[in-house]
């Protein structure tokens, strides 16, 4: 654009953007050379797979026993909440789980989010361990009415494992959650590491 005879440089700047950000989108993209971008499609129907999650839950958890006076004398359940809700504009949740003693004391804070990605059609997982300071990545898919999700970590001692979590009896009201893990690529697993036994006590959580 030339400057007219009699305009200011000042006030041509302003007319100059004026008119370029004011512009029609059409019209602005093709001053750039580029395209208007795509409409945003809607999410997918595999996105509301995890939808039975949202609300606020009390939880209990069981630990599998790893010890022989554990196996004896049982491990001590653990008790508290799990909260979701939706987010990425319906393409998938986030949600925490809080865990504790029979004290009352922290034991567990985990934030995970879900997202079903439509180009590899499963769910794509990320998970912080806040009291551990450790992140993990993981991926989900159903398989014959169970979500399951899997994923690589190592344990306290150094060992590598692969876990299988499987989302289990899902119902309005209830779930179950079990993580088994094994130590050979999937050739023998540990079932039920951790069993959690969900029940629903609101159709919404609080942030």
């Amino acid at each position: 654009m030339r400057r007219p005879v009699g305009i200011t440089t000042r006030l041509f700047v302003l007319l100059t953007f004026v008119a370029t950000f004011a512009a029609p989108r059409g019209a602005h993209a093709q001053l750039h050379g580029g395209t208007t971008s795509a409409p945003v499609q809607a999410a997918p129907k595999e996105s509301a797979q995890f939808d039975f999650l949202v609300g606020q839950w009390e939880i209990t958890a069981e630990p599998k026993a790893a010890t022989l006076a554990q196996r004896v004398h049982g491990v001590p359940k653990l008790a508290g909440t799990w909260k979701a809700w939706r987010a990425f504009d319906g393409y998938g949740i986030e949600d925490e789980i809080r865990l504790t003693d029979k004290a009352g004391n922290p034991n567990l804070l985990t934030n995970t989010t879900r997202f079903y990605e439509t180009k590899t059609r499963h769910w794509v997982i990320a998970a912080i361990d806040v009291f551990k300071g450790q992140s993990s990545q993981s991926t989900a898919e159903f398989r014959s009415g169970d979500l399951v999700v899997s994923g690589r970590g190592v344990d306290s001692d150094g060992k590598a494992y692969i876990s299988r979590a499987t989302f289990l009896k899902i119902a309005p009201a209830s779930f179950t959650y079990r993580l088994d893990r094994s130590f050979d690529d999937g050739k023998t697993w540990s079932e039920g590491i951790t069993l959690i036994e969900a029940k629903r006590v609101a159709a919404t959580a609080p942030r």
